[in-house]
């Protein structure tokens, strides 16, 4: 399912990028895109799930079925009322986040005033798309894995939709990408609710701030904000460094990220996705071989992947970027800028998909204030590196600094996991979920 999601995320960027090209338009709505994108991997895929998958596993292995279903009402009844208000403050204040986001903008009033106005459009995402996500996490935990990694076919095939039949109803066209998202964001949240039902899921939004497991919740959620919030910052800085580079630069390491999310979604994020209830589940039932066994077959499988795609990337970077979005309003000039970028972050990409698979090994002990203890030295090390890079190599540099960062946070997480002795080596190999 994750595979047919990301070869429509191609499908959508290449008709992007024939569509709109790599300039002013894209730059604004990409920026514009990316903020409440941050804030759902923030609020959904990062810290929310991060807290409450290990607590509801654990409801759900010890509880019984009435306090998990009580449990998923009263965390969901919190959850909308704090998506609601984040995402009229974010509507109110658009103007401000990308003068804050995006700087270099202001220079060009007519390039600021379109990622405005894009961004009141795109920001309601933000509550649609974090529900989605709370609503995967329940599927998840029950092993329904399929339909939550299909859920992001819908966002694209809303991408597809808009760019080709309705961008020419739009002016300028671009505000299409913009309402695709809104419409996304709906099909996906609605796609969901029927299996939750099936279930007996569904939650009815309750308020109960006297429940034990939403305070639990909570308290884990305050170091996984934080955690989250820093790898967050950190693309939002190197949005701030290209923002002032030439125009075309954050669209150029936007589509170079598209090609990077393709393995790392297939591996990263599918390996997150199964680990994280998976790894909950024994640790609940003190299965600790087992638990170490899951890890280590995590490890083994992103190394045997990982690293070939790896390598593939930085060898054919200009032919994967010319065969799929060199087309139409996408130049020559807009294919080796990008393969720079590619390359650039290829060299992270072991990195990044292995710190998706030993982050879990923390969460699922409820053990977040170690990974967030190494996001900071993260933050602090890429943010160096990005200062040192920008001059030489430009928008490559952000692409770099970012890798190495990745590899850094890859690294320490396993020194730490070994040192707990959390993660031990199989001879067998590991075992699969």
């Amino acid at each position: 399912m994750t595979f047919i999601s990301r070869i429509l995320g191609f499908a959508r960027d290449a008709i992007v990028a024939r569509l709109f090209g790599a300039g002013l338009m894209t730059d604004a709505f990409f920026v514009a895109f990316r903020i409440p994108n941050l804030l759902r991997r923030l609020f959904a895929e990062g810290a929310f799930s991060q807290a409450f998958v290990p607590i509801l596993a654990e409801y759900k292995s010890r509880r019984g079925e009435e306090n998990t279903k009580l449990l998923v009402d009263h965390v969901s009844g919190v959850l909308a009322i704090a998506l609601f208000v984040v995402s009229v403050a974010g509507v109110l204040a658009a103007p401000a986040i990308i003068y804050v986001t995006a700087p270099g903008f202001t220079a060009r009033p007519e390039k600021y005033e379109l990622s405005v106005q894009m961004l009141r459009i795109t920001f309601p995402y933000i509550l649609f798309i974090s529900l989605t996500a709370f609503a995967g996490g329940i599927l998840n935990t029950y092993s329904r894995f399929s339909v939550p990694a299909f859920t992001p076919v819908l966002l694209n095939l809303s991408f597809i939709g808009f760019a080709l039949w309705a961008a020419p109803y739009f002016d300028p066209p671009v505000l299409a990408l913009a309402w695709a998202v809104f419409a996304g964001g709906v099909l996906q949240l609605a796609f969901q609710v029927p299996f939750l039902a099936r279930l007996k899921m569904l939650p009815r939004f309750k308020l109960d701030f006297k429940d034990e497991g939403v305070w639990r919740v909570l308290r884990q959620m305050g170091p996984a904000v934080f955690g989250v919030s820093i790898g967050q910052v950190s693309l939002i800085i190197n949005t701030i460094f290209a923002s002032f580079l030439v125009t075309g630069s954050v669209s150029w390491l936007y589509y170079a990220d598209r090609l990077m999310e393709f393995p790392t979604g297939m591996l990263g994020v599918a390996l997150g996705t199964i680990l994280l209830p998976s790894l909950s589940k024994h640790y609940t039932t003190s299965s600790t071989a087992e638990y170490s066994r899951l890890l280590d077959w995590g490890l083994r499988i992103t190394l045997l992947l990982a690293v070939p795609a790896a390598a593939a990337l930085a060898l054919l970077a200009v032919p994967l970027v010319a065969t799929l979005f060199q087309y139409g309003a996408f130049s020559s000039t807009d294919t080796l800028a990008t393969r720079d970028a590619v390359i650039a972050y290829s060299v992270g990409l072991v990195g990044l998909i292995l710190v998706k698979v030993l982050a879990p090994g923390f969460y699922a002990r409820q053990d977040i204030r170690t990974p967030v203890r190494v996001a900071i030295i993260t933050l602090f090390a890429t943010q160096a590196m990005n200062a040192v890079l920008i001059w030489p190599l430009r928008h490559a540099g952000l692409a770099l600094a970012i890798s190495l960062g990745a590899c850094l946070n890859a690294g320490l997480l396993f020194w730490l996991l070994r040192r707990q002795a959390v993660l031990h080596r199989s001879p067998d190999g590991g075992a699969s979920p």
